[in-house]
């Protein structure tokens, strides 16, 4: 019970005060993000730069920085439980609730927004710049739309349903580990020269970490789509035909999902880095994207992370009660 009274409070913090830059020094992503630049370059330093030397290397550091994650979260709770219940039981809250990202995507997407509604080209393509990975310099509106539109859909999974789904499982220790995960993908799991072998075990990871999560954010956007009024038939039959598309196992799940619920394309040729990469569509073309899809895109996402909050908690008091 405990488990989910932390769950539930954690979500309802982030659905309320999201993540306030006061506490970014003192965030767990922020400071796994430094663990992983320090363990990189001190791992450079002493493994060879061959293909193998950087697999072992990459592999080194994920290994630490799970291990370091697990000990000191677990036993974190562990010691302050036996000084504090409560105290032990407002830590787990309070990861929890930065492990969520429910209120600032739906922030950031929408002021990408208003930015195409009431500022410029320019602003639009600053403020989707926050929130994607792809060059943003050349993107025109639609491409601005479609962006947002993606990374409210992908990191529906990656920043609401996964934590849910990890935190009911194993409470905040777990889910900061998929935290981990995540954040070591985005930092080091790219296919460049600098990170092809070296993040390879962190790109396996993420992939492995998101494989079940992200099918079931799928379906839970094919019935955000449908409690929002948007086209769930279509959703769905998107998803089962154009998922296995993205080149990742996991991205195309929830964007085919949102594109059969909007009825527009999604991915397609992008740029990173300065390298464009023909990505296949998802979707049909069936009406141009246009800039309200992000606020359709939001409403989605909260009636999905309503959705996966109700769902794990059910699901982990029916098992337990099993």
């Amino acid at each position: 019970m405990k488990i989910v009274l932390s769950a539930l409070c954690g979500f309802c913090l982030d659905l309320l005060l999201g993540d306030p830059s006061c506490l970014a020094p003192i965030h767990p992503v922020v400071l796994m993000g430094h663990g992983i630049r320090f363990l990189e370059k001190a791992l450079r330093k002493l493994f060879p730069r061959t293909e193998k030397g950087e697999l072992f290397a990459g592999a080194v550091l994920a290994a630490a920085l799970l291990a370091a994650v697990s000990a000191l979260s677990v036993g974190s709770l562990i010691l302050l439980s036996r000084l504090s219940p409560a105290l032990s039981f407002l830590l787990e809250v309070v990861w929890c609730w930065q492990a969520l990202a429910v209120k600032d995507l739906r922030v950031e997407a929408m002021a990408v927004l208003g930015a195409l509604r009431d500022g410029t080209l320019e602003e639009a393509r600053r403020a989707v710049g926050r929130i994607v990975g792809r060059d943003t310099a050349s993107l025109t509106e639609d491409g601005v739309t479609r962006a947002a539109v993606e990374t409210v859909a992908e990191n529906f999974s990656d920043g609401i349903a996964a934590p849910l789904f990890y935190m009911l499982i194993g409470g905040a220790p777990l889910a900061l580990c998929y935290k981990a995960v995540n954040t070591m993908d985005s930092m080091i799991g790219y296919k460049n020269d600098r990170y092809l072998f070296f993040g390879r075990a962190a790109a396996r990871l993420d992939d492995a970490a998101n494989y079940v999560p992200a099918r079931i954010s799928a379906l839970l956007l094919i019935a955000s789509a449908w409690v929002t009024g948007q086209d769930a038939k279509e959703a769905h039959r998107i998803w089962r035909r154009d998922a296995g598309k993205h080149e990742s196992p996991n991205s195309g799940q929830c964007e085919a999902a949102m594109a059969g619920a909007l009825n527009v394309r999604l991915c397609g040729p992008a740029s990173y880095f300065g390298i464009r990469h023909d990505k296949p569509w998802i979707g049909d073309n069936r009406r141009p994207i246009k800039p309200e899809d992000i606020r359709t895109a939001c409403r989605m996402e909260m009636a999905g992370s309503l959705f996966a909050l109700a769902l794990f908690c059910l699901a982990r008091r029916l098992i337990l009660l099993g």
